[in-house]
């Protein structure tokens, strides 16, 4: 709770002072940046460690957000984030800033289970019937799952519909178990 209140603040101020032209690429930096601080222990060390200086994780950092293209105003940003010792925040943060570009954009966010791969025509007609459906422009990221075996679950936010085999077995199990 405390840590996506945090997060929303951090990522709503970077978020101010960025212009229109430098929001996609801070979005794609701190994305990459918040990944890095989840797979890389190295870094969260560094990061952790009192025995690297302000200057030296500021210069990680920076060094980082620089080979992710991230805009100059962004180096500002992670000194803060250093200095008020809030480093650790930073997947929440890249998470909370991509939440406000695309509540800004009009954007929402789902995605889309199925057991096997979509084809591109399937993929294509379900985006379109959820644009449809939502009346907002949507960004559909497409994974599969063999456990599935029949079916759809789709995300959007903290709403999942489940359309699988597997739910309504799991659902029938429940009522027949009851009784």
């Amino acid at each position: 709770m405390i840590e996506a209140s945090v997060a929303r603040r951090y990522a709503k101020a970077l978020f101010d002072l960025l212009d229109t032209r430098s929001i996609e690429p801070a979005r794609t930096g701190l994305a990459g940046l918040g990944q890095a601080f989840t797979i890389s222990p190295p870094l969260k060390h560094v990061m952790a460690s009192p025995a690297f200086g302000f200057d030296d994780k500021v210069a990680v950092l920076v060094g980082l957000s620089q080979k992710l293209k991230c805009p100059p105003i962004v180096a500002g940003f992670l000194g803060q984030l250093v200095k008020k010792n809030r480093v650790g925040f930073l997947p929440e943060i890249a998470e909370a800033f991509a939440a406000l570009v695309d509540e800004a954009k009009g954007t929402r966010q789902v995605s889309v289970t199925s057991p096997t791969a979509l084809s591109a025509d399937e993929q294509e007609a379900l985006r379109s019937q959820l644009r449809t459906l939502l009346r907002h422009e949507v960004n559909v990221a497409f994974h599969t799952d063999p456990t599935l075996l029949a079916g759809l679950r789709i995300q959007m936010g903290s709403t999942l519909y489940d359309s699988t085999l597997r739910a309504r077995l799991n659902a029938m199990r429940l009522v027949l178990t009851k009784e």
